[in-house]
């Protein structure tokens, strides 16, 4: 059996500024993007330049790939994240994206978001300023909201465009198509609890975070960003949802000798270029200068260079399975072996999903995370094309959990395919529904064949990222896996860990009517 994952994003290269002038790299030192077929981003770049706004060819880029898309349409990247120094334009990259929202995208609500007021009502005025200076875009508008705390911009065909301050309760009742979370060094859980389940129920959303370098603890959404991206990186694995984009340097160290190639000079030029693609647009080597030499290092380094200070997150510490044991079983080039065995698996806001596979190979158990996407509705149709191309022996849902919904919907799509392929007219397929006590089996079948190096996998973000923010929760005798928090997302674990557990489970044999055994 050949291995389920799509084909690996590839990460562009570091940009090199033109030959002829102090141009900042147009592509960052640091980005990841999901996989996508084709981009909304040209026609969001045209629809700014008709209303004044002329992007730089990295803000363009940007819109390129973070607005890419799938074969049918969909957001390749439910998440994109775009982490720059001041002052080098990313403005501009939320009104463009804005502007195709409400405009061409047809998106019903978007949610502009910002950590004080102030600067939520400034993104308004820009953007006010670009549509009332284009007079086909501004009769299309129904009316500016000025209202204090309700500033917005509605269409007369519906679609609307809010601006708001983050708040712990901010958001709450909304439903957006798109979030915008401008100053997204300022963002910590109690915004994200309150804004991130109002797109659970929309069909193809998107959250777009931007902001510049981390500023310590106030920076833990972009911290768990950042370590997604790396994770990314490092494993050459993409994050299914994630799109990144860092313009960063990593300075030299005091231990670092001269002439150092591995890091960067934090006193060059070539530094300030690496990590400001704004320069040769609307900044200049010799404004950059006179901030090297008033500002302290390290602000320096913070505020014009990327150099971030990202929190740790207690998600992170990895308590059920250490980092260096679960990295340790990686194995890029394998795939399962048939038969294999399917599971599926949700957290209980049921934003996301997953489907992981396990299979035998080399005398143990390989696993790996299919499919790990925004929201509920794709899952029934990619289990019907996994299930025509694999044949696996079963599949597997806890019917208790989020996923259970989805069972009688699946048992169905998943009988008609198999009638299809075994010509039976009779043939059902079954859903596997571990009981409590074999759901504790599962996991401990799961963490017994870690410790003992019989299990390999494929070293995915997600899984890396679920395991990382598991913990244990009592299950009579046994324990099950459980998380740490609101943003821990889970479900790739628990889908492998029901997976592995398919393996043996005792499958029933396709349902036969009863009265077919009358004489």
């Amino acid at each position: 059996m050949t291995s389920l994952l799509p084909e690996p994003a590839v990460a562009l290269p570091p940009g090199k500024p033109p030959a002829e002038g102090p141009f900042g790299w147009q592509e960052p030192p640091i980005q990841i993007a999901p996989p996508a077929t084709s981009s909304a981003g040209q026609e969001a770049i045209d629809l700014a330049a008709r209303a004044g706004l002329h992007l730089d060819p990295w803000q363009q880029h940007i819109l390129r790939v973070g607005m890419g898309e799938q074969p049918d349409g969909s957001w390749a990247a439910f998440e994109v994240a775009v982490n720059v120094p001041r002052q080098n334009g990313k403005g501009g990259i939320i009104e463009a994206r804005e502007l195709w929202g409400l405009f061409i995208g047809g998106e019903r609500l978007i949610l502009h978001s910002a950590h004080e007021f102030k600067t939520a009502k400034a993104a308004f005025k820009r953007i006010e300023r670009l549509i009332r200076a284009c007079p086909d875009l501004h009769k299309r508008v129904k009316t500016y909201r000025q209202t204090v705390g309700e500033e917005g911009i509605e269409l007369h065909t519906g679609q609307v465009l809010r601006f708001i301050a983050r708040s712990k309760g901010s958001g709450r009742g909304f439903t957006g198509d798109c979030n915008v979370m401008d100053e997204d060094m300022i963002l910590g859980d109690d915004a994200m609890d309150a804004l991130l389940p109002t797109m659970a129920a929309v069909p193809d959303p998107q959250i777009w975070y931007l902001g510049s370098a981390g500023i310590g603890a106030p920076s833990v959404v972009l911290g768990r960003l950042r370590r997604r991206a790396l994770a990314a990186v490092e494993t050459g694995v993409p994050d299914p949802s994630l799109a990144y984009f860092e313009w960063s340097v990593t300075p030299c160290r005091d231990e670092c000798p001269p002439g150092c190639a591995e890091h960067d000079d934090a006193a060059s030029d070539e530094a300030v270029l690496k990590s400001n693609p704004g320069v040769g647009y609307r900044l200049t080597l010799e404004k950059v200068a006179r901030e090297r030499a008033t500002l302290s290092p390290a602000g320096y380094g913070r505020e014009r260079l990327g150099v971030g200070d990202y929190p740790s997150d207690e998600a992170d510490t990895w308590q059920v399975i250490p980092e260096e044991t679960w990295r340790a079983l990686a194995a890029r080039d394998s795939s399962p072996e048939d038969p294999v065995a399917f599971a599926i698996d949700a957290p209980p806001e049921r934003d996301h999903a997953a489907i992981a596979v396990a299979g035998p190979w080399r005398g143990g158990t390989h696993v790996e995370v299919v499919d790990h996407r925004p929201g509920m509705g794709w899952v029934v149709e990619r289990a019907k094309q996994l299930h025509r191309d694999h044949r696996p022996r079963c599949w597997v849902v806890d019917g208790g959990g989020p996923a259970g919904s989805l069972i009688q919907a699946l048992e169905e799509a998943l009988s008609e395919v198999e009638r299809e392929l075994s010509g039976s007219p009779e043939a059902v397929v079954e859903i596997v529904q571990p009981k409590v006590r074999e759901i504790g089996q599962a996991c401990g079948r799961f963490y017994d064949a870690v410790a003992d190096q019989s299990l390999s996998h494929l070293d995915q973000a997600p899984l890396a990222s679920a395991l990382a923010g598991a913990q244990q929760r009592p299950l009579g005798d046994a324990w099950a896996w459980a998380r740490r928090g609101v943003q821990v997302d889970i479900s790739p674990l628990v889908s492998a860990t029901l997976a592995k557990w398919g393996l043996t489970a005792e499958v029933e044999e396709a349902s036969v009517d009863p009265l077919d055994n009358i004489w």
